[in-house]
């Protein structure tokens, strides 16, 4: 794995925080971000995952020093559990997506009003005919950035497997070491209802056992951040 590679490189440098930069990154890592990158931090390398912002293509902000890269959304959820019943609830949900430039926005605005985005707040600028700025954030709360969300109760039971064609044979099947997530039960927003369910319907397992469940959240923007819970039946 390439943040493996970059770990055990940071370690042999004397190295203790390095940033990752991508457009995106496997859903496993950011899904199981809590445990497996905090596992390497106490190992002595903080390693923090940063997307890559559009804004790398626009020749004018990359000399205005307009471009940020911003770490990846983070999302808290909770598995209870009660005999073989489990409910996930959903508790918390950070990003610090960057669109825009607030003050360099402000600077170039005429009399009326814009919405940006910027440091993970979605907020609404107007100026009056005077100059007057007035700054509202319309992302009240964590919950406000929540368009969807899902859950797999039985994540890993289904492995990714493609096909491998090599010349002069028929092909065989591989298994990528990734698992496709399956949605058992989720909670979105409509038009007509704006409300999200919080906590979920819950979920029998049928045997005793350890399992792992993905909770799935897709942003008002589009962009799906995961976490995985390891959940214990007796």
């Amino acid at each position: 794995m390439l943040i493996e590679d970059i770990f055990e490189e940071c370690k042999k440098n004397l190295f203790t925080m390095v940033d990752v930069l991508g457009f995106e990154f496997e859903m496993g890592l950011t899904g199981e971000k809590p445990f497996f990158l905090d596992e390497l931090k106490s190992k002595g390398v903080d390693i923090r995952l940063k997307y890559i912002p559009e804004q790398v293509f626009d020749d004018r902000a990359v000399e205005k020093g307009q471009v940020k890269f911003y770490d990846v959304a983070f999302l808290s959820a909770k598995a209870n559990v009660k005999k073989r019943s489990v409910t996930v609830e959903l508790k918390d949900f950070v990003t610090n997506y960057t669109q825009d430039d607030i003050e360099e926005i402000e600077k170039g605005m005429k009399k009326g009003s814009k919405v940006i985005i910027e440091n993970g707040q979605i907020v609404k600028i107007e100026k009056s005919e005077k100059g007057i700025l007035k700054r509202t954030v319309l992302t009240e709360n964590w919950s406000d950035w929540v368009d969807y969300w899902s859950i797999d109760f039985n994540f890993e039971d289904k492995k990714e497997i493609i096909r491998i064609k090599e010349a002069n044979e028929e092909g065989k099947e591989v298994w990528t070491g990734n698992y496709i997530f399956e949605n058992e039960w989720q909670s979105f927003r409509t038009k007509k209802n704006k409300e999200l369910e919080f906590i979920s319907a819950p979920y029998e397992y049928s045997q005793p056992g350890k399992y792992k469940v993905m909770v799935k959240v897709i942003d008002i923007l589009g962009v799906d951040t995961s976490q995985i819970l390891e959940v214990h039946i007796k």
